[in-house]
């Protein structure tokens, strides 16, 4: 579900000029020569690129008939497509994940994204507890899902698939992949699962009440309701949500095991055994001091590890491999917490109890890319310079960490890349 992407609100400012008296300009309305020279560029450069848009789609055709798709459908499909300009734009100045945990948290799981969430499973109780029962998967993890990808089914997104990813399969830098995912859409048409003005989603391919991408649906998607069709953009979110249940069910989900519990760490608790890798059973954790916040720890659960999102200084929590599940969703640390949390929240769990080192600010993207790099050179091998602050890199940042006589938490944070800098 690589490319699922949530659906952003932006606010339009409207300025006022300030009295309400009548006042002439204080420039000249006319356009500047340079400004017009720059819209006829911009024109120019549109009108060549729907040219090559248009003969790039006379090579897919092949390609795509190839891959078993029928000409009918692709000559009925792609014969209205244009260059979209705006969805380059997005696809290249993506705006990077620069939040802290707590800031993304207080989002994610809001009091309000709760109440929506209770009102959305009492809604769809019946529907829920029918898929909870086919695929083993918790109702409320599949409401909390549905809350995050698409504000319980308010913000589906209403863009063209079809056009955003012929516009993006042309576009060099991923064509391979949007290609892909263009074969698998026109698949989707030419099964009758929906219709070309029903297949709508984000500017980079995501679809309907849970985001799913065209390749995924086209693995997991299910008839739920049985109207033989997979339908999960009309307003109806049954095969939607059940359609998130297979796909957490085809990757392994553990009924009744939790994503992660959080818990107290004793003092001089080893951080190094922090770590992804360092699996232990709940009552071997118990052993060395480590204690849930509230409840019992329970070795039916299996073996589970310690994660600490905010370093030392927030929040702790014991993951389990429903963790890694929700991974397969969506890979970041903060997407999986805030799905895992809103979930107990709906539930009628309690908030997370630990203060967050609210002081601190998230690296930039461009930080986030020196500190991989600083860390390599001084020896500390990140393997990859992606700017994604994944295991490979807070593991690096431990090992330097230690090797510098600092707390070893894995944490990247600015005092970390400053201390890096002065080497």
């Amino acid at each position: 579900m690589e490319w699922r992407s949530f659906i952003a609100a932006w606010l339009v400012l409207a300025c006022t000029t300030g009295p309400g008296w009548a006042t002439g300009p204080e420039t000249s309305i006319r356009p500047s020569q340079r400004n017009m020279q720059i819209t006829l560029i911009a024109a120019e450069a549109e009108v060549q690129a729907d040219k090559g848009l248009t003969d790039w789609v006379q090579g897919f055709r092949a390609r795509a008939l190839a891959k078993g798709i029928e000409a009918r459908i692709f000559d009925q499909t792609m014969s209205q497509v244009t260059y979209d300009s705006e969805i380059i734009k997005r696809d290249r100045n993506q705006a990077e994940f620069t939040k802290t945990i707590w800031d993304y948290l207080d989002t994610a799981v809001s009091d309000l994204r709760i109440a929506n969430g209770r009102t959305a499973l009492a809604q769809w109780d019946s529907t829920l507890s029918r898929i909870e029962a086919r695929y083993g998967v918790e109702k409320e993890v599949i409401v909390a899902i549905w809350g995050l990808e698409s504000a319980y089914g308010t913000f589906r997104g209403s863009i063209d698939i079809i056009n955003a990813l012929t516009t993006l399969a042309y576009d060099a830098r991923r064509a391979d992949f949007f290609e892909n995912e263009l074969v698998q859409a026109l698949r989707i048409l030419q099964s009758g699962d929906t219709t070309p003005s029903q297949l709508t989603g984000s500017w980079a391919g995501a679809m309907g009440h849970t985001q799913f991408m065209p390749s995924s649906f086209q693995t997991y998607a299910v008839d739920f309701n049985g109207d033989g069709k997979r339908n999960i953009w009309e307003d109806d979110p049954t095969d939607a949500l059940a359609s998130t249940g297979a796909y957490l069910s085809h990757f392994n989900w553990t009924k009744g095991q939790p994503w992660g519990v959080e818990v107290r760490l004793p003092d001089g608790f080893d951080y190094t055994r922090a770590d992804r890798e360092d699996l232990r059973l709940p009552s071997t954790w118990a052993a060395i001091g480590v204690k849930p916040v509230s409840g019992a720890f329970d070795d039916a659960h299996g073996v589970a590890s310690i994660l600490l999102p905010g370093g030392a200084e927030g929040a702790a929590f014991m993951i389990f491999s429903n963790f890694a599940v929700l991974e397969k969703y969506n890979s970041a640390d903060a997407y999986v917490i805030g799905v895992g949390h809103l979930s107990d929240r709906i539930s009628g769990g309690p908030a997370i109890e630990h203060s967050w080192p609210r002081r601190l600010r998230a690296l930039t993207k461009d930080e986030r890319i020196e500190l991989q790099k600083r860390l390599t050179a001084a020896g500390f091998d990140t393997v990859k310079i992606d700017a994604k602050m994944g295991p490979l890199t807070i593991n690096a940042v431990r090992r330097f960490q230690l090797a510098n006589g600092l707390l070893p938490d894995g944490y990247p944070s600015l005092a970390v890349l400053e201390r890096l800098r002065a080497l």
